[in-house]
C-alpha cells in the first residue's frame, strides 16, 4: 500500500512520556489484534476458516484436500469457490467477515456456539495483565472493546485477585456501563459488540450497522472528557468510527489526545486516515504510533509509571518464558527428533542508505528504479528511501525528485520482529543475493518468494534429479502449463533472530484459473510419495544450495556503495527434548 507522508505519526518513545504523565485522562479501544498473542484467532484467520467450512460443505469434498491454509494455492482454491458465488464480498472489504460469518451460520445460536468454541480457552496474555496493572493503580480507568472474549475480565481477576472489581457492561446491560462512568465506579470495560455469551452478539452485517444507542453515546460523551488510545483495531465498523467522528466534532474533544497504535509500516485504512486527520484539523492532539504488538508496547508504557504494584506483572513474564533455543545437536544421540525446514541468517545487513527526496511510496520508487535501469534494492519508509546498490546507480534513480539528503540509516533489529519496511528490505535484498550466486531464478510474491532453477540441467543440480527425477516439464494434456521443481522461501522471526523458512514444492509458469485444479492435482500427485529418507535428502539439498555452503550471500555485487550482505547457515534448526 502506498505511504500517506501527510498522516500524523509520532516516535513509540514519544508517546511513552505523554502516556506516562496523561494515563489516568486516557481511555483505551482494544480490537482483535490486542488478543491475538493471547491464543484469540484474529478476524482473518476466522474468515480463512469460513471459506475452508464454504468450500468442504459445498463442493463435498474431504477437508484435508484444503486443510493447509497457509499454501497460496489452497487459499486461491477457496477463493475462487467464494468468488464463484458472486453475493459475498470481496477479499479486504470491511463487511468481508461478517458477511461470510452469516453466510456459514445463519443462525445466531450456532455463531455464538463458534466463537464460544474458539475463545473459551483464550488466556491473557502479558498486555492484558499489564492493562490491568494500570487499572489497579487508577492509572486506567475505561477500556473500549470491540471484542467478544473475557480476556480484559480474566486478567483483572488475576491482579486484583478477586472478579468484582470491574463492571463489565454489553449489550445485554448498555445502561449499565452509562451508569458506572457516571458514577465514576472504575475500572469500567465496555463491550461495543458483546460478550460471546451475550444474547445479542453484533456480528453480521445488519447488527453492526445497528450500534446500540445507548453505548455510541456513552462513548462520544466520554470522548469529550478523556482522550482515547486504539490498539489492536483495523477501524473496519463503521459504527464504532461515525461515534470517533461524532465525537471529534463535539466542543473540546480528545482533551488528553487520540493516539491510534499501527502495527507494520503500511498505511492505516483510509476511514483511519481520514478520522485521524480530520482530528487534527480540528485541533485534537492526533496522531499515528506504529508499535510491534499489544504486548511490546504495554511493556514500554508500564517501564516509564512510577509507583505500579508490579508483583504480578513480573511473575507472569517469567511465566510465560517457556521456549528456549536448544544446543545444537552433537554426538551419537544429537540428531534432532523434528527436523525443521529453518535456516538461521548468522549475517545480516546492520545498515542501509537512506534518501532523501520527494518521491511516493515504495511503487513509485520499484518504478524510478525499473526506469533508470539500475542495480538497486529500494523500498519507501517514513525516514526516506531504503537502499542498496552503487552509490552513483541510487542517485541515477532518484535525482529526478530532488536529493536532499544521503546518508546512512541504521537498521534496528526489533523491526526485524515484524512485516516492518526494514524487513521487506532485508527480504528482497536477501532473495536478489540468493538469485545471483544460486543459479535460481524468483517468482516475487505479496508473502513469500518462489525459486527454481534457471538452467535445470546444470550440473548443479544433478543431485536433486538423484533424489526427485526430472526437475522440469509440462503437465499432461496442457501444454501451457509449464512446471518446475522449486523452492518457496520467506524470512521469519524466531528466537531473537531472523529465519528464512524454505519448503520444496512443486512452482508453475502458466498458472491461471482454468487451470488451478489440475496444476493442485499434479503437484499433490508429484510429492506424494516424499517421507522420511527422500523429504530428508530433499531438505539437505536445499540447506547446503541455498546457503552455498555457508558462504557470503551480496545483494547486489557491489564494490562502491553498501551492499546487502549475509551468511546463511547451512544446518537446519531442530527440535529434541534436551537431556533425551
Amino acid at each position: 500500500m502506498t505511504a500517506q507522508p501527510n498522516l500524523p505519526y509520532m516516535n513509540t518513545d514519544d508517546f511513552a512520556r505523554r502516556f506516562s504523565m496523561r494515563a489516568q485522562n486516557l481511555m483505551w479501544l482494544l480490537g482483535a489484534g490486542a488478543s491475538a498473542s493471547a491464543g484469540v484467532p484474529t478476524a482473518a484467520d476466522m474468515i480463512w476458516d469460513f471459506k475452508q467450512q464454504l468450500f468442504v460443505s459445498q463442493r463435498r469434498v474431504p477437508r484435508h484436500e484444503v486443510s493447509d491454509l497457509s499454501r497460496s494455492m489452497v487459499r486461491n482454491r477457496l477463493q475462487s469457490h467464494v468468488d464463484s458465488l458472486g453475493r459475498l464480498p470481496s477479499p479486504g472489504d470491511s463487511d468481508e467477515y461478517a458477511a461470510l460469518f452469516e453466510a456459514v451460520y445463519p443462525a445466531e445460536a450456532d455463531r455464538r456456539a463458534y466463537l464460544d468454541g474458539k475463545l473459551t480457552d483464550a488466556k491473557p496474555s502479558y498486555g492484558h495483565i499489564a492493562l490491568a496493572t494500570l487499572m489497579k493503580a487508577s492509572r486506567t480507568r475505561i477500556v473500549w472493546t470491540t471484542n467478544f472474549d473475557a480476556l480484559v475480565a480474566d486478567a483483572s481477576a488475576i491482579v486484583f485477585g478477586s472478579t468484582g472489581n470491574l463492571t463489565t457492561a454489553d449489550l445485554d446491560s448498555s445502561g449499565r456501563a452509562l451508569e458506572a462512568i457516571q458514577e465514576e465506579r472504575w475500572p469500567v470495560e465496555v463491550k461495543l459488540h458483546g460478550d460471546f455469551r451475550s444474547r445479542r452478539l453484533k456480528n453480521t452485517p445488519g447488527e453492526l450497522r445497528k450500534q446500540d444507542s445507548v453505548m455510541r453515546r456513552a462513548l462520544v460523551d466520554s470522548c469529550r472528557q478523556n482522550g482515547l488510545v486504539v490498539v489492536g483495531y483495523s477501524g473496519r465498523d463503521d459504527s464504532v468510527m461515525d461515534s470517533i467522528e461524532q465525537a471529534i466534532a463535539e466542543p473540546n474533544a480528545f482533551p488528553a489526545g487520540l493516539f491510534w497504535l499501527h502495527r507494520g509500516d503500511d498505511s492505516p485504512l483510509a476511514r483511519v486516515a481520514h478520522v485521524m486527520n480530520r482530528a487534527r484539523d480540528a485541533g485534537v492532539e492526533a496522531a499515528l504510533v506504529s508499535v510491534d504488538n499489544f504486548d511490546e508496547v504495554m511493556r514500554d508504557l508500564t517501564r516509564l509509571i512510577g509507583g505500579l504494584d508490579t508483583t504480578t506483572l513480573d511473575t507472569f513474564a517469567q511465566a510465560r518464558k517457556v521456549w528456549s533455543p536448544a544446543p545444537i545437536p552433537g554426538g551419537r544421540k544429537g540428531h534432532p527428533i523434528i527436523r525443521l525446514n529453518a535456516l538461521e541468517l548468522k549475517k545480516t545487513p546492520s545498515v542501509c542508505r537512506l534518501v532523501d527526496c520527494n518521491i511516493g511510496g515504495t511503487v513509485e520508487v520499484r518504478e524510478a528504479v525499473r526506469r533508470a535501469g539500475v542495480n538497486v534494492i529500494a523500498v519507501r519508509s517514513q525516514h526516506g528511501v531504503l537502499a542498496y546498490g552503487a552509490d552513483a546507480d541510487i542517485r541515477t534513480a532518484f535525482e529526478q525528485f530532488g536529493i536532499d539528503g544521503f546518508d546512512i540509516h541504521p537498521l534496528d533489529q526489533r523491526r526485524q520482529r515484524y512485516d516492518s519496511t526494514e524487513r521487506g528490505l532485508l527480504r528482497e535484498a536477501q532473495i536478489s543475493a540468493l538469485e545471483r550466486q544460486s543459479g535460481l531464478a524468483a517468482i516475487r510474491q505479496r508473502h513469500s518468494d518462489l525459486l527454481a532453477p534457471r538452467d535445470p540441467t546444470h550440473t548443479e543440480w544433478s543431485r536433486l534429479r538423484e533424489i526427485v527425477g526430472t526437475l522440469a516439464g509440462t503437465v499432461s494434456g496442457l501444454s501451457q502449463l509449464r512446471w518446475r521443481e522449486g523452492v518457496g522461501v520467506r524470512l521469519d522471526w524466531a528466537n531473537d533472530r531472523l529465519w528464512l523458512l524454505f519448503e520444496p514444492r512443486t512452482i508453475f509458469d502458466g498458472l491461471d484459473n482454468a487451470n488451478r485444479f489440475a496444476a493442485a492435482d499434479f503437484a499433490r500427485e508429484r510429492t506424494a510419495t516424499r517421507y522420511n529418507r527422500k523429504l530428508n535428502d530433499i531438505l539437505d539439498f536445499w540447506s547446503k544450495h541455498l546457503s552455498q555452503n555457508g558462504d557470503e550471500l551480496r545483494a547486489t555485487g557491489t564494490p562502491d556503495g553498501i551492499d546487502a550482505v549475509f551468511q546463511l547457515s547451512s544446518r537446519t534448526a531442530g527440535s529434541r527434548r534436551v537431556g533425551a
